[in-house]
């Protein structure tokens, strides 16, 4: 993979755009119900249809950046993807699975009703067991990161998500009281992942056979501002969908928020932390903790649209994911680069 790019002018001010996105979607919400129900409506097999569109034009071309020949370079520097395999995919679901059953099932008992409780709680699980995809990239150019490595590390995470993420879904929500739907589960994942990833591959082998290496980067390019239009119309679409809720709701929003930041933070620094006995370099060290961090927020939402329905409590719960994600990975990138003197170099 070619040195990454200076950050275009939509990662430079991601933070505005979001909530941009976020502030226009609850106005919107508010101001015209009947468009955003209609968009509800639009559904099949319990998967709605716009929300599939701006997911794929989100994720396909990210899909074709994903070089898995890489991943047999892996061998040379297997600390940092370690780290981020056993973050992503034993540590980071259970203990957010342990959160939300701490917090709604004990702590907030008294301020959700039981059923919500539940929802919430398959929310922040489905937040959990979908690691980071799109904005990996973003993230780790921002801590100048080790872009061949970080670029396994996605190939690594995509190919287990493909298998993993549903069994794991399923059993961890088990443990709470919802029934899993197994059919709506499988369909998700072979239109979130598996279909997006096995298109991305395919044009990637078809440019590089006919047009070369440079040719993807160029339709990486070319797609991009498609995929950042689809980010924030789908910020835009969940916000509008959760308006009222979350302007009537706003104990409820922060309630949510308050186990999503415990999250967060600890993760990022058990990696971090991890990464730092093991003497990781740093190129490798931030994008790990960062990846095992960020949430693979556009997953977890289809999904739970998909399962619970747009206006469930489970969909909520990845909206405010969504909510805190940009603010938080925003100040872990800044506290990376203030720490990034205390790790080997490169």
């Amino acid at each position: 993979m070619s040195a990454p790019s200076p950050l275009g002018i939509f990662e430079r001010y991601l933070s505005l755009w979001i909530a941009m996105g976020m502030m226009g979607g609850v106005g919107l919400g508010v101001l015209f119900p009947a468009l955003f129900q209609g968009i509800a409506a639009l559904e099949y097999a319990h998967v709605n249809l716009v929300v599939a569109v701006l997911i794929w034009a989100m994720i396909y071309p990210m899909m074709v950046g994903v070089d898995f020949s890489c991943i047999k370079d892996v061998g040379r520097k297997p600390k940092g993807l370690c780290i981020t395999l056993m973050v992503n995919w034993l540590i980071k679901p259970l203990t957010m699975t342990a959160l939300g059953l701490l917090f709604f099932e004990h702590l907030f008992a008294d301020w959700v009703s039981a059923e919500s409780a539940q929802e919430y709680i398959a929310g922040m699980i489905l937040l959990g067991v979908a690691p980071c995809t799109a904005m990996v990239f973003v993230w780790s150019q921002m801590v100048k990161g080790d872009a061949t490595y970080t670029l396994v590390q996605v190939s690594v995470n995509d190919l287990i998500m493909v298998v993993a993420f549903a069994p794991l879904v399923a059993l961890l929500l088990g443990v709470t009281d919802v029934v899993v739907p197994w059919e709506t589960l499988l369909l998700s994942v072979a239109l979130y992942v598996l279909i997006p990833l096995l298109a991305g591959a395919a044009t990637r082998h078809h440019l590089h056979r006919h047009q070369g290496i440079e040719a993807t980067h160029h339709f990486i390019t070319r797609c991009k501002p498609y995929a950042m239009l689809g980010l924030l119309w789908m910020v835009v679409l969940l916000f509008g969908l959760q308006a009222q809720t979350l302007l009537d709701q706003p104990v409820v929003i922060a309630l949510i928020a308050i186990p999503l930041l415990i999250q967060s933070y600890g993760i990022f620094f058990i990696a971090y932390g991890w990464a730092y006995m093991w003497r990781v370099p740093f190129n490798v060290a931030a994008p790990a903790a960062l990846i095992g961090t960020s949430n693979f927020f556009e997953l977890a939402v289809a999904v739970a649209i998909s399962l619970f329905g747009l206006h469930s409590g489970a969909a909520l719960a990845t909206v405010v994911g969504v909510l805190v994600e940009v603010p938080v990975m925003l100040s872990l990138v800044a506290l990376s680069k203030r720490t990034a003197h205390h790790f080997t170099p490169s």
